[in-house]
């Protein structure tokens, strides 16, 4: 269950049949056992309404009495919301920015928030109440009535999420997200789904519609995820805004802003130092311009504005004019603002040389790159950008995404998954429109790593050449080239699963079929999975379950369709399959477990599988992805190994097999009398209750007849009450675990198209 707060704007409760749908949206949510805060604004066109009823008065009315009539519009709109959630059966309260203590500054008109004091608010929440704030207002310390300005609901929301310590807030606003170009005007503009706080950060700043720049800064203040949705299709697609460090090297993004104000500034005297300076007190009052021009044969500064900002930074121009030896200020109206946005884009010249050359026969102003390199803008007299913005589209991002793979494992399943990517790669290269390149590939103490790309001749004709010492090779890893990095995990190694926050926390995606992470403890395995989600990179674990049988997929879309898992069992080991399906009391079972391991059906060490940790592992693993929070303790281990046999060397173990025999015999022979069988089983239900070990059961009983070596899942269900989910197959193997891991790089490919 999650803390979720949804914002809507005021096109997505623009009329009573909006606001019944937003309502069923909400409901949705809440039925899906999530806490639910709802921020809105007023109807679409009732702020402008009352503005113009306050012009009927006065050409200029008191920005107080302004913010006291205009807040009236969400007054309406939450009332009518809470109104149609009660119609449908659920508790909700509507509540003023005062009632949860929104407090502000006294900038009437554009006050921003110092506190959120969400005491009421945690207690409408705690007697399962949805509550439906007002967004776009507060109070001053007097008690004002006061508005936010422009994106004031947006930061209401973002500021009472972080106030509540909610998992994720949800913008609905008409759109579903960010696009690589204003999808208006550009049809082959696609939805980015994931979206760097700096880069949304510098599209606020342009001037850009995506998020105001206000409703940014407490998103860097907190840890709460944030996702652009449209209200009309909630399900279509979203742009999820993360903290990740952009570490890629092109522009994501071509947008322009039109009717832009240019302001020419002439100094007279220390131009370099007096318009850095300058510049600089602007930026501290939140009035840097979106793009600017310094011309120091001249001694002027150049600098575009929206026309929403224009007056304001105008007027603190005003106020600094002597001291920063301003000798003149010049407007001049009809420009448009063209602009690339991405990490790393002034860094790229192949973008820079394309955005020049189609600049070059405009009517250009200017071009400026930003000082984080996060924007390369243009100012051009006004024209149709619609042909610009298109060209520069189809020109700039036909070329692919490129992902680098480190590989962490050369082993049996390592080995065979690095077959399967060299036959695989041109076809998925294709398919997908991204570019591959296998970057390094590492054993337990050395490998190979070469930004160029290796080739499988190469590891195998050639001497490791770069050692395994983490902080020089996170080093070297976090200066990749690619757009995006990707490590695969296909070891065992408990070690390198402690490094999973630091890939996190680099923005490297991660590929695993090494359950040590998985199944750590709730407080670390939590923490990675923040880890991962903060900064924008994937943590893709299906290998670590059935090997390449989809158990954790489905259980994820179960959950994410809003089903509730009820029980989880099975049989999670090949090995423990093979032996209890081949085992009939006739041949001693030591003499069995000899020959599974003369096959290579166990590890090399037999009490890795007759242990069951790694099925209590496993089990783990499902139980948290099904939403418990459970510790390897909370489940019931019953070994296959004596405690005197545990303490023994390999060698000694292997020789001591035979002190297994009579009591798998007692165990077979009990089980026939009865009519069943003997089996290896896991189960884990919804109240947490979980065990590992050997069972009886009834010999026709689903799990009683596999083939050898296959692993069987039974997922209990609200939907799957009577008939159970089961999923059958091999569940180990070099051949299906490369398979699982081959799939999650897919699934990785199509995330970042």
């Amino acid at each position: 269950m999650a803390l979720i707060v949804q914002k809507f704007g005021g096109t997505s409760v623009g009329s009573i049949e909006r606001i019944e749908a937003v309502a069923d949206l909400v409901v949705k949510t809440k039925q899906q056992g999530h806490q639910v805060v709802v921020v809105l604004s007023a109807m679409s066109g009732e702020t402008n309404r009352l503005i113009n009823l306050a012009k009927q008065i006065d050409a200029r009315p008191s920005s107080r009495e302004l913010d006291v009539l205009v807040t009236t519009g969400e007054q309406v709109s939450i009332a009518l919301l809470a109104m149609a959630i009660i119609k449908r059966g659920h508790s909700a309260v509507s509540l003023l920015a005062d009632q949860v203590n929104i407090q502000t500054d006294n900038m009437f008109g554009k006050a921003r928030i110092t506190d959120v004091a969400a005491t009421r608010l945690k207690h409408e929440l705690e007697h399962n109440r949805i509550a439906i704030i007002a967004g776009f207002q507060g109070r001053d310390i007097e008690g004002n009535i006061t508005t936010l300005g422009r994106g004031g609901t947006d930061t209401s929301a973002v500021e009472v999420a972080g106030a509540i310590g909610a998992d994720e807030c949800q913008i609905y606003t008409d759109v579903d997200g960010v696009y690589s170009a204003d999808p208006r005007l550009v049809k082959d503009a696609v939805l980015l789904e994931n979206l760097a706080l700096n880069e949304a950060a510098e599209l606020s700043r342009i001037g850009t519609s995506v998020l105001h720049a206000r409703t940014l800064e407490p998103l860097a203040r907190s840890r709460q995820k944030v996702n652009l949705r449209c209200s009309y299709a909630p399900n279509d697609g979203q742009t999820l805004i993360h903290r990740k460090g952009a570490n890629s090297h092109s522009a994501k993004i071509v947008t322009s802003v039109d009717n832009v104000v240019l302001l020419e500034l002439t100094f007279t005297e220390d131009f370099s130092n007096n318009a850095t300076a300058l510049l600089e007190a602007l930026a501290c009052s939140h009035l840097a311009p979106a793009t600017r021009h310094k011309h120091s044969e001249t001694g002027s500064l150049r600098m575009a504005y929206t026309c929403e900002l224009v007056d304001e930074a105008l007027a603190k121009i005003d106020q600094l004019a002597s001291q920063f030896h301003i000798q003149k200020i010049e407007r001049s109206e009809g420009y448009s603002l063209v602009a690339l946005v991405g990490a790393g884009v002034c860094d790229n010249p192949q973008q820079c040389y394309q955005f020049f050359q189609h600049l070059a026969e405009q009517p250009l102003e200017f071009i400026h790159s930003s000082a984080d390199k996060l924007s390369l803008c243009a100012v051009v007299r006004k024209i149709t950008l619609e042909p610009l913005l298109k060209d520069l589209h189809s020109h700039l991002f036909k070329q692919k995404t490129k992902l680098g793979l480190v590989v962490f494992g050369k082993g049996n399943i390592g080995s065979q998954w690095l077959e399967l990517f060299s036959q695989q790669q041109a076809k998925l290269e294709q398919q997908h429109q991204i570019e591959l390149c296998l970057a390094g590939v590492f054993s337990s103490k050395a490998g190979h790593l070469d930004f160029t790309g290796l080739a499988l001749e190469q590891l195998n004709s050639s001497e490791a050449d770069t050692a395994l010492i983490w902080p020089e090779l996170f080093d070297k890893l976090k200066r990749h080239p690619y757009d995006e990095l990707a490590v695969l995990d296909i070891t065992a190694s408990e070690t390198l699963s402690a490094y999973y926050g630091e890939f996190a926390r680099h923005g490297f995606h991660l590929i695993t079929a090494n359950k040590h992470a998985g199944a750590s403890e709730q407080a670390n395995y939590s923490a990675l999975q923040q880890a991962f989600s903060d900064h924008g990179a994937q943590w893709l674990s299906n290998a670590t379950v059935g090997a390449g049988l989809p158990v954790q997929k489905s259980i994820q879309s179960l959950r994410d369709s809003g089903d509730e898992i009820h029980t989880i069992s099975g049989i999670f080991s090949g090995t423990l399959s093979w032996l209890f399906q081949q085992y009939d009391g006739t041949v001693a079972f030591s003499e069995l477990l000899a020959d599974a391991l003369n096959q290579g059906l166990t590890e090399p060490d037999p009490r890795e599988d007759l242990s069951g940790k790694d099925v209590q592992r496993k089990l783990l693993i499902l139980a948290r992805e099904a939403g418990l929070q459970l510790e390897l303790a909370d489940i019931a281990l019953s070994s296959l190994v004596p405690e005197h046999l545990a303490a023994l060397t390999v060698e000694q173990f292997l020789d001591s097999m035979s002190e297994l025999d009579q009591s798998m015999l007692e165990a077979f022979n009990d089980a026939k009398r009865q009519g069943k069988v003997i089996r290896f089983l896991a189960k884990v239900n919804k109240k947490g209750e979980a065990e590992v070990g050997l069972s009886a059961i009834d010999a026709l009983h689903p799990f009683a007849n596999l083939k050898p070596c296959d692993n069987v899942f039974a997922i209990e269900s609200l939907w799957y009450k009577q008939n159970p989910l089961v999923i059958q197959g091999p569940g180990a193997g070099r051949e299906v675990t490369a398979g699982a891991i081959q799939a999650d790089l897919v699934s990785l490919c199509k995330s970042l198209k």
